[in-house]
C-alpha cells in the first residue's frame, strides 16, 4: 500500500502567492505610518502613538521582506533570537547598568513587560538589526565570492546597528523621554547617550549574530540576484525621522551628525547595489 502524501501548507509556491498580496500591502501601510509618524513629529504632537505604530508596521514589513529571500521558519527563529538577546540586555541594562550604562525608562518607553522592558524594545531590536544587515549586504555585493565575507557582514551590521542607535539616541531620550541617562559621559554623537551605550549595542548585536547568522544564510543566493534596497529604505527613513524631530527641536549639531551619518551609509550601499 502507497503511504500516505503530507501536503506542505508551506510550499514555495503557496508561499509565494502569499508574499504576493501581503509585502504591497505591508509596504503601503509602512508608508502610511512613516508619514503619520512625520507628522507627529514635525508638529510636536505629545501623543506616541503614531511613532509606536510605526514601530509596529515596520516590524512586520521588514519581516515580510526578508521572508520573500529566506524560509519564513528562518526569518521567525531569527527575529525570536534577536528580541530575545537584545530584550535581555536591555532588561539586565536597566538594573545594572551593564552593557550599556546606567539609565532608567520613561513611562513614555510603553507597557512595561514583567514590570522591567518597554514592550518597543524587542521590536526595535528587530528592526534595527535585520535592516542593519540588509544595508550591509547591500554595500558587500561586490564582494560576496570573497573567503572573509562573512565576517565583514557581522562587522558592518554590528557598526550600522550602533550608527542607528546613534542617531536614535537624541530622539528617544532626548526629545520623547523613553529612556532617561542617570550618567554624564562622552558621547559619539551630541545630545545622545555615553560612549558605553555604543559599545554595549556593537557588543550585543555581534552576540546576536553568532546565533542567528546561520538561520539567515541564503543558501540558494544567485550571482544575478537584484539588490533589496527595502533595508536601506527603512534605515534612511527612520534615521530621517529621527533628524526631523532634532531639527523641530532646534538641534542643528545633531541633524548635522544624521545627516553625515545617512549621507555616508547610502553613497556607499547605492554604489554597492550597483555594482
Amino acid at each position: 500500500m502507497q503511504p500516505a502524501t503530507v501536503t506542505n501548507s508551506f510550499s514555495p509556491g503557496t508561499r509565494g502567492k502569499f508574499l504576493t498580496w501581503t509585502a504591497p500591502v505591508s509596504y503601503f501601510l509602512l508608508a502610511a505610518g512613516f508619514l503619520a509618524a512625520f507628522a507627529a513629529v514635525a508638529t510636536k504632537a505629545e501623543t506616541n502613538w503614531p511613532v509606536a505604530l510605526l514601530l509596529l508596521l515596520t516590524t512586520a514589513a521588514t519581516l515580510v521582506a526578508l521572508a520573500r529571500q529566506l524560509p519564513a521558519q528562518n526569518v521567525l527563529l531569527a527575529a525570536f533570537v534577536i528580541a530575545f538577546i537584545g530584550s535581555v540586555a536591555h532588561s539586565v541594562g536597566a538594573r545594572s547598568g551593564i552593557p550599556f550604562g546606567p539609565f532608567m525608562f520613561g513611562s513614555d518607553a510603553g507597557q512595561k513587560l514583567f514590570g522591567t522592558l518597554p514592550w518597543t524594545l524587542p521590536l526595535l531590536w528587530v528592526v534595527a538589526v535585520l535592516n542593519s544587515r540588509g544595508v550591509a549586504r547591500l554595500i558587500l555585493r561586490p564582494w560576496r565570492k570573497i573567503h572573509a565575507y562573512g565576517f565583514w557582514l557581522i562587522g558592518l551590521t554590528a557598526l550600522f546597528t550602533m550608527l542607528f542607535d546613534c542617531a536614535l539616541e537624541p530622539f528617544a531620550a532626548h526629545m520623547k523621554h523613553y529612556w532617561i541617562w542617570t550618567t554624564v559621559g562622552y558621547s559619539l554623537t551630541p545630545q545622545g547617550a555615553p560612549l558605553s551605550n555604543a559599545i554595549g549595542w556593537f557588543a550585543v548585536t555581534l552576540l546576536i549574530l553568532a546565533f542567528v547568522t546561520p538561520a539567515m544564510i541564503n543558501k540558494q543566493l544567485s550571482k544575478r540576484s537584484a539588490p533589496d534596497f527595502h533595508p536601506l529604505a527603512v534605515w534612511l527613513g527612520a534615521v530621517l525621522l529621527f533628524a526631523t524631530g532634532a531639527a523641530v527641536h532646534g538641534l542643528w549639531l545633531v541633524v548635522t551628525t544624521d545627516a553625515i551619518i545617512a549621507a555616508g551609509v547610502a553613497v556607499f550601499a547605492i554604489r554597492g547595489a550597483r555594482w
